[in-house]
């Protein structure tokens, strides 16, 4: 019966995308939610430019660019169109501009600029965007992420009314959030400015989308339920609306409802034809099944993948994702000589291929190979300091993670136990300071959970068990530092 229920929650939520598909002939869907975004271009393009903006709000980034394209052509002196153009390609909570569409989003703003016939909020969105391509090749991203922030700030607090701005600028906030502020001031500070106006705007697509960003910790988690639990329902056309809520879901250990999110948007990714958010809900399938210990749904996945056409690894959310699943689903198992098979994608960025790193590295220190898995912690170094030297701090410090890692369970191999638990812990409270980014549902297997895991094999139970508690309060419902808590628990009573 839980199968069938699932079957046909999903059959409802792709009801309304199945439907639009018929009707649009594979076109943009349908069902995206109420948005209301007032502009000076003609009256007839306003319902076309609010759908536009509705699909940038589910991060349809391809369907908005061309909605907005679509709103330039018939109204020729609608600069916000143009401005819908260039912010379809400001993937602000994904990643960093793609540096081939810097000029395409440049020409767009500056035509946005020299049409007079926008209204000063219009220009205040115009040139608050235009912050972000101004000196790209010299200025830090960071930096005129910053700027932007700091006017669409001018532009809410001059527009109090205006549900967009300050939608827009709550946004802002988020994609700004340090990753090392376990305050989380500014994911709460964008929370204060959404709820409000999440009940008098209960159909807005943005709003439940961005809370749930903003509660997408652990700290604020069990806050975003309510918005997780609205926003398929508001949106279930845009494929990506279909699989947020699961961000919540994991973060709290509910795997079943995150089952039903993730089979519903891989379908209509699937449909729609968008492989990157395809991908990014089977990653996240992939880790519910193995948390669940349906191992064989999780093999099925990957065989999935395996199917795919040849994918584009330069994309980073296509590369990750595809890379990260097989990795989960060898190391979370503890298949050794599976992970040692794991092999670095090519052309893709530095951090997908540290993972696959990664994972031949902890297949051969945890299988006795310590010697060969030096190796790989040089590679993981190299590809470190790589990061480092890009600008790329954050994967940089993920990366450097990861090779303590490795490096642990070496000592650990070499019979070097003091050294390991050293190394060990320093990766685990490193990584407990520092947030997730939205591309993954979390570590591969979180170092304080390895951390249990080292301890279990020197036969410290009791300590081990504290670790193991302590990696459920950051990753509720995690099966692997359950069984080890649960092991630890056993061996604490008989010592």
């Amino acid at each position: 019966m839980p199968h069938l229920r699932r079957l046909s929650f999903i059959l409802l939520l792709l009801a309304p995308f199945s439907s639009a598909q018929e009707m649009h002939n594979h076109g943009a869907p349908e069902k995206l939610g109420k948005v209301s975004f007032p502009t000076s271009c003609a009256p007839a393009v306003q319902p076309q430019f609010d759908r536009a903006v509705a699909l940038l709000h589910s991060f349809a980034y391809p369907d908005a660019e061309k909605a907005f394209q679509a709103v330039a052509k018939q109204d020729p002196h609608c600069a916000m169109a143009h401005w819908g153009v260039a912010i379809s390609y400001f993937h602000q909570l994904w990643e960093p501009l793609i540096p081939a569409t810097i000029p395409i989003s440049e020409k767009e703003i500056k035509q946005a600029q020299q049409l007079e016939a926008a209204s000063e909020r219009e220009r205040q969105f115009i040139n608050a965007l235009a912050l972000i391509y101004q000196d790209a090749a010299t200025v830090p991203y960071r930096t005129r992420a910053l700027n932007y922030e700091h006017a669409m700030s001018d532009l809410a607090s001059a527009n109090n009314n205006d549900t967009e701005a300050q939608v827009f600028y709550a946004l802002a906030l988020l994609s700004t959030a340090s990753p090392t502020d376990k305050t989380h001031a500014n994911q709460k500070r964008a929370a204060d400015i959404l709820q409000p106006l999440y009940q008098t705007n209960p159909d807005h697509p943005g709003i439940p989308h961005y809370l749930i960003h903003a509660y997408d910790n652990a700290e604020l988690a069990p806050r975003g339920l309510p918005a997780a639990r609205a926003y398929s329902g508001i949106a279930p056309s845009a494929p990506h609306a279909l699989h947020m809520p699961s961000h919540i879901f994991t973060r709290l250990g509910l795997w079943e409802d995150s089952i039903t999110s993730n089979l519903a948007s891989q379908q209509a990714a699937q449909q729609h034809g968008d492989i990157g958010e395809q991908l990014h809900a089977m990653d996240y399938l992939v880790y519910a099944y193995l948390q669940l210990g349906r191992n064989q749904d999780a093999a099925h996945v990957l065989q999935q993948v395996r199917d795919m056409p040849t994918l584009n690894e330069s994309d980073f959310k296509i590369a990750y994702a595809a890379t990260a699943m097989p990795v989960r689903y060898a190391v979370e198992r503890s298949q050794w000589v599976d992970a040692v098979a794991i092999v670095p994608p090519t052309g893709a960025a530095p951090h997908v291929i540290a993972t696959a790193v990664w994972a031949r590295a902890i297949g051969l220190a945890r299988s006795g190979h310590a010697a060969e898995a030096h190796a790989e912690i040089d590679r993981l170094k190299q590809l470190e300091d790589q990061l480092r030297s890009s600008g790329n701090n954050y994967w940089a410090v993920q990366v450097g993670i990861m090779k303590r890692e490795i490096m642990a369970w070496s000592a650990q191999a070499d019979n070097k136990p003091e050294e390991a638990i050293t190394l060990m812990r320093a990766a685990a409270d490193e990584e407990d300071a520092i947030e997730k980014l939205p591309v993954t549902p979390g570590p591969i297997v979180p170092a304080r959970e390895q951390l249990g895991d080292l301890l279990l094999e020197q036969h410290h139970p009791t300590l081990a068990l504290k670790e193991f508690q302590i990696a459920l309060v950051n990753a509720p419902g995690r099966r692997g530092a359950l069984q080890g808590a649960a092991r630890a628990t056993k061996l604490s009573h008989q010592n």
